[in-house]
């Protein structure tokens, strides 16, 4: 994989934005794998492919989230990282090479927030001394941390050419490269089954067979079965809404009901 100084700048800069994006500051993208794909695909010129991988590592991250301050794997990351590789490698060499480093996020990320810690509690100390230009000053550490903590990795993943990358993968032990290929496979699965534990699977199973059924037998693309979806579910609303309209009526006359008596 060639990559120019420029590319690898912007690809650098991306990840430093998406991260710290991710909290909120200011929250202008929409934190979903499939869109760092598409501008990390618009960056490599191969948006293809970065649809592709961006849509893959979407896949794997439903259901999991980062609840009360938890640490989850920077899919963010993973998505930047595999499709620079990907446009070059192909998308499972890409997403092999990207889903250890978005893995080490739990890591780096856990490492970001108790050195924010410090952070706050030095800001803290300034806000009681009323130096509030040396609090609002120091409190832009927190942004700046968390943007590296997804700079950093990307910029030493893609400057280490596809030579070293090469050697990597040549080396790794086939288990090992078998390991990674089977949970890239198996994290789609897990995701979407960790999302249905939360849904009302159980009253619409026979909707879920359907889309399972067009799906895998049928081999409808996906953008066809979310058409169906959506008129099933379009179908679903207004016939809740008629209820809703029906049982208001008869409440009504009820009410009127009463009182004539």
């Amino acid at each position: 994989m060639h990559l120019s100084i420029l590319q690898i700048i912007l690809l650098t800069v991306l990840a430093f934005i998406k991260h710290v994006d991710y909290y909120g500051i200011p929250m202008l993208f929409v934190n979903y794998p499939v869109f760092w794909g598409l501008f990390t695909g618009l960056l490599m010129g191969d948006v293809k492919t970065g649809l592709i991988v961006g849509g893959t590592v979407q896949l794997m991250s439903l259901g999991v989230a980062g609840f009360g301050g938890s640490s989850v794997p920077d899919y963010g990351t993973t998505t930047i990282i595999a499709t620079a590789f990907g446009t070059s490698l192909g998308v499972d060499a890409g997403l092999a090479v990207g889903l250890p480093v978005g893995m080490l996020g739990v890591q780096l990320d856990v490492i970001v927030k108790i050195l924010n810690g410090f952070v706050v509690r030095k800001s803290q100390e300034y806000a009681n001394q009323q130096e509030f230009k040396k609090m609002t000053g120091i409190l832009w550490l927190g942004p700046l941390l968390f943007g590296l903590s997804a700079a950093l990795p990307v910029f030493l993943s893609v400057t280490l050419g596809q030579s070293a990358v090469n050697y990597l993968l040549e080396h790794m032990p086939t288990w090992f490269m078998s390991g990674l290929t089977l949970a890239g496979k198996m994290l789609p699965a897990v995701g979407i089954a960790m999302l249905l534990r939360f849904m009302p699977t159980k009253k619409y199973m026979s909707y879920l067979l359907i889309g399972f059924f067009l799906a895998a037998f049928l081999k409808v693309p996906i953008i066809g079965a979310a058409v169906i979806g959506f008129a099933l579910a379009y179908i679903i609303y207004q016939r809740a809404e008629k209820d809703a309209t029906l049982a208001a009526q008869g409440a009504g006359t009820q009410g009127f009901m009463g009182e004539d008596e």
